[in-house]
């Protein structure tokens, strides 16, 4: 069980603007009007947006993206 929110990260000066992390999550990147680059629009995705983070993430040709996800937390038992 994933325990509390996952943590984005993104490295612009290497991203080229190919835009799978906003077709992918656009609930949490957006590209930039201005030079296409990558826009984290919230570094903290909740458990439920983890998977399309993870998806963006993978997706992402530059690699450019970083997710640290939360520990996972067993229920005792």
């Amino acid at each position: 069980m994933v325990s509390g929110p996952g943590r984005l990260s993104v490295d612009r000066d290497a991203c080229r603007g190919a835009g799978q992390c906003a077709y992918n999550a656009p609930e949490l990147f957006d590209q930039d009007e201005d030079d296409g680059l990558v826009v984290l629009l919230n570094a903290e995705p909740a458990p439920a947006q983890l998977a399309s983070a993870r998806r963006a993430a993978d997706a992402c040709p530059n690699r450019v993206i970083v997710l640290a996800e939360p520990p996972e937390r067993t229920e005792p038992g």
